[in-house]
């Protein structure tokens, strides 16, 4: 796994090279190889960024996007996504992909991820299953996952939860590696701290998501 930045993050596994969210224009990509399958969760720019996008698909890249994604794409990338709404499933190579919601339930956060509109996804490949959540809080979907070897959950307010209520969430479905992201302005040490004091045995890695 490579962090980017925020979000955006690399996974390579057996015989696919996998982007999540990227953005932030070409050069954060340079030396890295070209994705197989590109996943974007929703809409904000921080997430989706159609030029970034253009420069870092080769010909044969699959994307997979939430419906609104799908329809803000021009025809060129359009032609090449998978709409997955809140629920659905599809598959890639050897990489099945289930769209779990992901939205604010605290009242006077609904307005940044409405529930029904946005994803996070659930890969299944080589036996693990891994989690990006997306731009989400605790939510009962979430609670509810089983065994989710990796996850990568967000934590800064307003616009996902604060580092206790991550805590909170994953302590609840437990993942055995936990990479807080898309934590700007938050303490991802807090999220450590509260998830070691709920008993979980889920081991937190921190990875370089703002750094140079």
């Amino acid at each position: 796994m490579r962090p980017v930045q925020h979000a955006s993050l690399v996974l390579t596994v057996p015989g696919m090279v996998i982007y999540a969210d990227p953005v932030g224009g070409a050069a954060l990509y340079e030396g890295l190889p070209r994705p197989n399958l590109v996943l974007i969760t929703h809409e904000h720019g921080d997430h989706f960024d159609p030029a970034t996008l253009a420069a870092l698909v080769a010909a044969d890249t699959k994307l997979v996007t939430n419906p609104a994604v799908h329809d803000k794409l021009p025809d060129d990338l359009k032609a090449r996504v998978t709409p997955l709404a809140n629920g659905e499933t599809t598959t890639v190579g050897e990489v099945e992909i289930e769209a779990i919601p992901a939205y604010n339930m605290t009242e006077d956060r609904t307005k940044y991820h409405p529930k029904g509109r946005d994803n996070g996804y659930v890969l299944t490949l080589g036996g693990g299953r891994v989690y990006i959540a997306g731009d989400t809080e605790d939510t009962p979907e979430m609670r509810a996952l089983k065994d989710i070897l990796v996850a990568f959950v967000p934590m800064n307010l307003p616009f996902t939860m604060s580092p206790e209520q991550a805590a909170q969430g994953v302590a609840a479905f437990a993942p055995d590696y936990v990479y807080p992201y898309h934590y700007k302005g938050s303490d991802p040490q807090v999220f450590a701290d509260a998830l070691a004091k709920a008993g979980a045995k889920t081991k937190v890695v921190l990875g370089r998501w703002y750094e140079g």
